[in-house]
Order: structure tokens, then C-alpha cells, then sequence
């Protein structure tokens, strides 16, 4: 069992597969983009793995494949088949933006995918468009459905809310949980990276959110799926649930059960700050796996108490890797 300072268990590891994105989200990258790391300065999936079998022999029980989008990247389903031959994992997870998600879902599933996230910050095609610069909702959906059928569960989608852009979808987005067996998460928007697009007036906090929907629907309380930092719900009768995850107004750092490994090889213990550790160049440079192991310890000692972001002000010092750069 890994426990850091503060008396937090860390079984949870993230890894990025990829920097590489097919979409360009407002509030992810500039319009631009991000210059993708060189494919050399990438882990190989062997590397990925041969951390992943030190993590779990020191208590690492749950991981998640993240990217930027990581179906950009070729030969995934041989990176899941390895990781669910790796003892004492119990929970092998992908976030995704859900573009690639139909033509995969079948083979994620059978090479031992258990549940997808998958993000989806409109239902509009106009809207979603606009704010992923470019996306094409249907595909999205397609996705959405392929991993219903390929018996991925839960589906979820996350929802990252923005008053002046999908705020007017908090219903549609509750109501889409009455009729199908999704668990819309909607998460408050994090200034992370470049910060050009923040503004606090486009910022909805969590309580606003469950506010806007309990004036239309009753909400009970439900069981969420995995035990991560959402308040999770059920209108009744639906078959799906909706939840909040706060990281702005209702910190859960004092919960924080993960570490996250970037696409460049870097650790890290805390979204939020830049302290990283170097795993690549330990690896490259020929490190045991016992030097893997005391690594992956000093990251879970140095993780912080939290951070200061629920100031919501945008000039407290914050991490200044993009997102994709870091892994979702």
C-alpha cells in the first residue's frame, strides 16, 4: 500500500499515451494548437508498461489511459492486453474525446477495457463545433453508442460547464439521463496552462449547476461508479445518473488517490503543480526497477496538501503545461 504524508492512499496511476489531439477545445489549446513533443521524446508502450508492473507491485491498483486523445495513437489495444497481464491491477480505464471511438470500442473491450470516459461539451453539432474548433458531433455519439454496445460500463460523458458557451445545456444534458444509461459528469472549468481563454464570469460552480437542474428534475442521491471526487445522482426513473466533480469550489485534494504519468515520460504527483520527476531519463539511462519504485515513492511523499485555484483568481501561481500536455 502506498500512503503519502498526509495520510492519503495512492492506488490510482493516469497515463498519457499521447500529446497529439484531433480537436482544438477553447479551453484546452490555443487555436494554433500545441507542438507536439518529438516522437522520440514519447515513451514507448514498453516503457509505459514496465512502470506500470512497478506501480502495481508497490500497490498501484487502478489505471487510466489518457492523452491528449489517445486512439490518435497506433497500437493501443496491444498496450491494454499487456496492462491487464500485469498482477494486482483491478481497473483499467480511457478517457476520450470519443472522434475515433466507434470503429475501436469493439476491440477496446476485448482487449480488456473495462469503462470509457468521454468528452462531450455540447449537444448542439453548431456548438460543439465551435468549441472544439472543428469536432463533428455525430461521430461523438456514434461513439457514444458503440461503447454502450460493446458492453463498456459505465459510459461516461464529461461535461466541462461555461456560462457564454454550453451553460443553456445543463438540462438537455440532465435530461439526456433519463433516457440512456450515461453518467454525465459536469466538471467546473480549472485554469490550467495558458490561461488567455479564463474568465471568471464564464465560470459555473457545481452548486449553481445541481441548482439549475433540481428546478426541473428531483435529484436523489446515488452510488457513484468507482470511488473518484464526484457527487453523484439519480433523477428517478432514468436509467443513467449526473454528477459534479468540483475542483474549484469543493476541493477533494485532502482525497486524492493518484499520481499521473505524462506522454514525455514525466511524473507526477499533483495536477495542479509543475514538481514532475523524470522517469524517461531514469529509464534511459538504464535505471533498475527498484530506482522506478524509489521514484514513484518520492512522487507519492511529495504529493501537496492541495492547491489555492477555488480563489478563482487567475494570477495564483498554477501549472503551465496545457492540458494535453499532462494527460486528461
Amino acid at each position: 500500500m502506498l500512503i503519502d504524508r498526509h495520510n492519503r492512499v495512492v492506488d490510482y496511476l493516469r497515463i498519457s499515451v499521447t500529446d497529439r489531439c484531433n480537436l482544438r477545445c477553447l479551453y484546452c489549446v490555443p487555436a494554433e494548437g500545441v507542438e507536439p513533443f518529438p516522437r522520440e521524446e514519447i515513451l514507448t508502450y514498453e516503457e509505459m508498461i514496465r512502470i506500470a508492473r512497478v506501480a502495481a507491485a508497490l500497490g498501484i491498483r487502478k489505471i487510466r489511459i489518457t492523452g491528449g486523445e489517445p486512439l490518435m495513437r497506433r497500437d493501443l489495444c496491444f498496450f491494454i492486453r499487456e496492462l491487464n497481464e500485469i498482477p494486482g491491477l483491478l481497473d483499467l480505464s480511457m478517457t476520450t474525446n470519443g472522434i475515433r471511438l466507434a470503429q475501436s470500442a469493439q476491440a477496446l473491450r476485448e482487449s480488456g477495457l473495462r469503462r470509457v470516459n468521454v468528452s462531450m461539451d455540447s449537444l448542439d453539432p453548431e456548438r460543439y463545433a465551435r468549441v472544439t474548433r472543428g469536432g463533428d458531433l455525430k461521430l461523438v455519439w456514434d461513439g457514444l453508442l458503440a461503447a454502450l454496445e460493446a458492453g463498456l460500463s459505465p459510459v461516461k460523458i464529461n461535461v466541462v460547464a461555461m456560462e457564454g458557451l454550453n451553460g443553456e445545456e445543463i438540462l438537455p444534458f440532465a435530461e439526456l439521463t433519463v433516457k440512456w444509461p450515461f453518467e454525465v459528469r459536469f466538471i467546473e472549468w480549472m485554469p490550467i496552462g495558458d490561461t488567455a481563454h479564463w474568465e471568471q464570469g464564464s465560470f459555473i460552480p457545481s452548486d449553481r449547476i445541481l441548482e439549475i437542474v433540481r428546478a426541473e428534475f428531483p435529484l436523489e442521491p446515488a452510488q457513484g461508479s468507482g470511488n473518484g471526487p464526484a457527487q453523484v445522482f439519480r433523477i428517478p426513473g432514468g436509467k443513467g445518473a449526473l454528477g459534479v466533480i468540483s475542483p474549484m469550489t469543493r476541493h477533494f485534494c485532502k482525497e486524492c488517490n493518484r499520481l499521473r504519468l505524462t506522454a514525455d515520460g514525466k511524473l507526477r504527483g499533483c495536477l495542479f503543480s509543475d514538481e514532475e520527476i523524470d522517469l524517461k531519463g531514469a529509464i534511459r539511462s538504464g535505471a533498475s526497477d527498484d530506482l522506478i519504485a524509489s521514484h514513484l515513492r518520492t512522487a507519492i511523499l511529495k504529493k501537496p496538501t492541495g492547491h489555492r485555484l477555488g480563489q478563482l483568481d487567475p494570477r495564483i501561481k498554477k501549472c503551465m503545461r496545457p492540458m494535453s500536455r499532462i494527460g486528461g
